[in-house]
């Protein structure tokens, strides 16, 4: 039987480079967007573009670090429009500090924060209708740093790691019930946090060619899915050589991460 054609999408990160290419690659008549993100100002600027390819959208203004927030959005939303998609795409990068000392604790909170728990806050908040419903699709955006870890940048390539072994155990759980999983790795992608990212970005790609790649693994509802070709071919064939010898390839992405500007330094997040 043919996969359904999801209606009813919810998308995290709408607001960034990724999420808003996407935002705009899935809008089309006969569809719902749920566009989640922080800035509420960019959000419904992209509610009105997703309008104007004849897609419905509403927006959330929320930090998805807010379980409570989250969940009761999610739940509301899946009783007015039972969710067949979700995406969750919402993520942050932070490097090494000054002269390549070790990372800020504050940073590497605010990874595991938003990176990870942030996707396990969005998945369970419509994973339990999903199930009961036998149908549905959860697609968690991870990295290619997931698969092999960038020595700049320890807990934002294990959060993404740790996106990855979510996504397969989910899967595994939630196949029976018809539920399917994706998992998609970009490599660089043009967008304000490439930009923070001082270092070689190979294969680097515009936002909107990314976005049709993920399109379309979606709707081939991929179990795994990781571009560019080559990028990917060469981190799978490197994780079959010895640790130290794969080592030896990384010199080569060797990066300083500028701060996020949404981000104080302080340990809080900005408006």
């Amino acid at each position: 039987m043919a996969a359904r054609d999801p209606e009813v999408i919810v998308l995290t990160g709408a607001s960034g480079g990724i999420g808003t290419a996407l935002a705009r690659e899935l809008a089309r008549p006969g569809r719902r967007l749920a566009l989640i993100a922080r800035d509420r100002e960019k959000l419904e600027a992209l509610a009105e573009e997703v309008r104007g390819r004849g897609a419905e959208a509403e927006t959330a203004a929320l930090d998805i670090r807010d379980r409570d927030a989250l969940h009761a959005f999610l739940e509301d939303l899946d009783r007015r429009h039972p969710v067949d998609l979700l995406i969750a795409n919402a993520g942050v990068t932070a490097g090494l500090g000054p002269g390549r000392s070790r990372e800020a604790d504050h940073a590497a909170d605010r990874q595991i924060d938003i990176n990870y728990r942030g996707a396990v806050n969005t998945v369970t908040g419509v994973v339990e209708p999903m199930r009961l419903r036998g149908r549905g699709q959860i697609v968690l955006v991870a990295s290619l740093a997931g698969m092999r870890a960038l020595p700049d940048m320890p807990s934002y390539s294990a959060t993404k790691a740790a996106v990855i072994a979510y996504g397969h155990s989910l899967r595994g759980w939630l196949a029976p019930f018809g539920v399917d999983v994706t998992i998609i790795c970009p490599g660089f992608v043009t967008s304000p946090m490439s930009a923070r990212h001082k270092g070689s970005k190979p294969f680097e790609m515009p936002a909107e060619k990314a976005a049709i790649k993920m399109r379309r693994a979606i709707e081939k509802r991929k179990a795994f899915y990781a571009f560019p070709f080559i990028l990917a071919t060469g981190i799978r064939l490197q994780n079959l050589l010895p640790a130290r010898i794969s080592d030896l390839f990384m010199g080569g992405f060797a990066a300083d991460i500028e701060e996020d500007p949404r981000y104080s330094g302080n340990g809080k997040d900005g408006g």
